[in-house]
């Protein structure tokens, strides 16, 4: 009787055991193409994007807008994971706005910036100013103490078709399009929305 009610045990914890084994499958099925179309949270690192957002702020990141999925594995090294076939859905991105972007030779680490430039269009900057085919922009969420230095005046350069140029809002600390050159639209990968956390801060991004 007591080897009876043992084995029934066993059964009972194994089944159990199991049970949540498939809930977590299940909602990783269901998360993954979320996260791929749908929308992802995403962390800011780094200044490069002072003062709109600030490092270690948490954004919403909308993918059905436009978005490009790369199909690799997290064990992939960082050549491996950049051959990986890739899924861009949605429209594209509109100059302004805020995306999430990856650069060639880093794999999937993803980036936050503002796109400048469109396919075709000329961009320079003069003195920290932006100008677009030769139209200039005041940009005011960049801080005027962003616009001195060597590299606010560069260009001009002629952002070659299908490729954004973009750079960050903190144009004396940003690692962007005026190093690694415009980005093809299969490395944009999703746009930025809102500040969730701090919950204190929480705002839409400009």
């Amino acid at each position: 009787m007591e080897e009876k009610k043992e084995t029934k045990k066993k059964k009972s914890v194994l089944r159990e055991i199991l049970e949540w084994v498939l809930t977590i499958a299940a909602a990783v099925v269901i998360a993954l193409p979320i996260r791929a179309f749908a929308f992802e949270m995403v962390r800011v690192d780094g200044g490069s994007m002072n003062s709109t957002l600030s490092n270690g702020e948490i954004m919403f990141v909308t993918k059905f807008d436009y978005a490009s999925t790369w199909l690799s594995f997290p064990w992939q090294d960082d050549e491996a994971r950049e051959k990986a076939a890739r899924i861009t859905t949605g429209g594209n991105p509109k100059r302004f706005d805020v995306v999430i972007c990856r650069y060639p030779g880093r794999g999937d680490t993803n980036f936050v910036k503002r796109v400048v430039g469109l396919p075709g269009d000329t961009v320079e900057l003069r003195e920290g100013y932006l100008y677009v085919n030769g139209e200039k922009y005041e940009e005011p969420y960049i801080l005027d103490e962003y616009r001195s230095g060597s590299r606010n005046n560069f260009g001009p350069y002629e952002v070659p078709e299908g490729e954004y140029f973009v750079m960050g809002d903190h144009r004396n600390n940003s690692n962007d399009s005026r190093s690694q050159g415009s980005l093809p639209r299969n490395m944009i990968i999703g746009h930025a929305r809102t500040v969730l956390y701090p919950f204190s801060d929480i705002r839409g991004i400009e």
